[in-house]
């Protein structure tokens, strides 16, 4: 395997379970197992990837991963997206909410850029890129979020590649200064990786807990809450933003490469 296009085409169905020809045009990318779950059950259609590193599921010409947690795995999976060259990729990933008193868990997030402070996005492009969804996709998930009768936030998000931080009183007052509205720890890579890789990405993110304060940090219990309250709207809005660029047979790519 000589060449990128060789290791891709080798590793995704590799790390996926599904064949490079089974996969749809469109991708969800997400960080948990009852995400795909749902999306199969709901579809009835087959988990792949029982056992390695992601799972995935496929149907209706979209395929959702679990590609775990981090940048660097997020970088991982959006290199191995350029085996099949999806028409759009969405992440609907959790994120902090940091505006304590404006922000509460169960909001949505519709970030219209990210701070790249992980450190994966270096790997790609000089950090004087900044890291964008692609427009088009973003308003597309906009409008479906409205379909729903639900309401949402824009702004800015900081990605991270600290998972332990809640503690740290200066690292909350450097993310005060900056003003972002939520932290995670893929968004920037996503946005960066995708750009690098000519892969139209967007994201909406789910606020699961309020790390500025301590009795806002997530627990086991505030976890659970997220997930029987709030996930599978977070879910279908993901969906129906993809099928609505499938039936308008719209195009998300936001510049031409």
């Amino acid at each position: 395997m000589k060449t990128k296009k060789d290791i891709v085409e080798n590793w995704l169905p590799r790390y996926t379970g599904t064949d490079i020809r089974d996969f749809g045009e469109y991708i969800l990318l997400v960080n948990f197992n009852n995400y795909v779950e749902m999306f199969a059950a709901w579809h009835h259609v087959p988990v792949f990837g029982q056992g390695r590193a992601m799972t995935s599921a496929t149907a209706e010409n979209i395929t959702i991963i679990n590609f775990g947690m981090g940048s660097p795995n997020a970088g991982t999976i959006i290199d191995l997206l350029t085996a099949i060259e999806p028409k759009a990729a969405l992440f609907l990933g959790k994120c902090g909410g940091l505006k304590t008193g404006k922000n509460h868990v169960g909001d949505l997030i519709l970030p219209i850029a990210a701070i790249r402070g992980e450190g994966t996005s270096n790997d790609y492009l000089p950090p004087e890129v900044p890291a964008l969804p692609a427009f088009a996709l973003q308003k597309a998930i906009s409008t479906t979020i409205r379909d729903h009768n639900q309401d949402y936030w824009t702004g800015t998000v900081y990605t991270t590649n600290k998972r332990v931080w809640e503690h740290r009183e200066d690292f909350k007052e450097y993310l005060a200064s900056l003003r972002p509205i939520a932290i995670d720890m893929e968004t920037a890579t996503i946005f960066v990786a995708a750009f690098k890789n000519q892969i139209p990405a967007g994201a909406l993110l789910l606020v699961s807990d309020m790390p500025m304060v301590p009795e806002g940090v997530k627990t086991d219990e505030s976890d659970k809450n997220v997930t029987a309250n709030f996930v599978e709207l977070h879910l279908k809005i993901g969906i129906n933003s993809l099928k609505q660029l499938i039936n308008n047979s719209l195009t998300v790519k936001h510049l031409k490469f």
